[in-house]
């Protein structure tokens, strides 16, 4: 699974960071490291929403206080 997100100026402000960090950690507690393809991403063109991140190309506007809600409903539900 290919998940992308943006590290645009736009998105970087809304906190790509954290995003990034929170998700990085949730795969490595789930041992998904095989199973999840972690990337950075420059503009999704979505940057009137959150941190724009892409599952398998499908865009999503994640928050660093919503990552963890969408890693299980995004990631997880998928895999599962």
């Amino acid at each position: 699974m290919r998940v992308s997100i943006c590290i645009g100026s736009a998105c970087h402000l809304k906190g790509s960071r954290e995003v990034i960090q929170k998700l990085q950690k949730l795969v490595a507690e789930n041992g998904l490291e095989d199973k999840v393809d972690l990337n950075g991403d420059f503009c999704s063109g979505n940057c009137k929403m959150g941190v724009c991140v892409t599952v398998d190309g499908v865009l999503h506007s994640v928050s660093p206080e919503t990552a963890e809600e969408f890693f299980k409903k995004e990631i997880m539900g998928r895999l599962s």
